[in-house]
């Protein structure tokens, strides 16, 4: 439909502006001495920007950014090539209380995670990410949600996990910006 209108909007102004306006009182020109070849010529433009202007966007759900993404996390999105994504704490706390299965995975060091880490996060500490995949994570397919203490650790453990092939990977940052309680142990 956008093509359409586009190509009608397109012949009407090459009508008007490349015959009418623009064109040649002799007609020996082209494109403007002949009026269909101007509505022809204006119809093939107003196709070419209809195709721009309405081309998809990023579609982001609230909370993330980053990459593209073409759903909310945890449903099946459009993209066979996984990307770096960032959620924020809370939509990281919305995932988790949603009901779907997700795993919280801590990079943090081992006392660091003793010290206090969310309830029922797993620990894998980033120095231990390198190209082999961790045995806590066997589902390359499983939504895996990532923090540490400040953000940078979890943002290099992501894309460490994203080129290993998880395709459901997103980084929350870091514990000090999570409001929602921790255990120790």
């Amino acid at each position: 439909m956008k093509y359409l209108i586009g190509a009608i909007i397109g012949g009407v102004l090459g009508y008007l502006v490349i015959f009418r306006l623009i064109g040649c009182p002799a007609g020996s020109c082209w494109i403007s001495g002949n009026p269909y070849i101007s509505v022809i010529y204006g119809a093939a433009l107003g196709l070419l920007v209809a195709g721009m202007i309405t081309l998809p966007a990023k579609n982001q759900p609230a909370g993330v950014s980053g990459g593209e993404q073409t759903s909310t996390p945890g449903s099946e999105t459009l993209l066979t090539k996984a990307e770096y994504k960032k959620l924020t704490a809370e939509a990281a706390k919305a995932r988790i209380d949603s009901g779907d299965e997700v795993i919280v995975v801590d990079v943090r060091t081992e006392k660091e995670y003793a010290a206090g880490h969310i309830e029922g996060a797993i620990l894998i500490p980033n120095e231990t990410i390198t190209d082999k995949r961790p045995e806590q994570l066997p589902d390359l397919d499983a939504e895996i949600l990532i923090y540490c203490r400040s953000g940078r650790r979890s943002a290099e453990a992501a894309k460490k996990l994203i080129a290993m092939g998880y395709k459901r990977v997103y980084d929350f940052g870091g514990i000090i910006d999570w409001s929602y309680g921790i255990v120790t142990g």
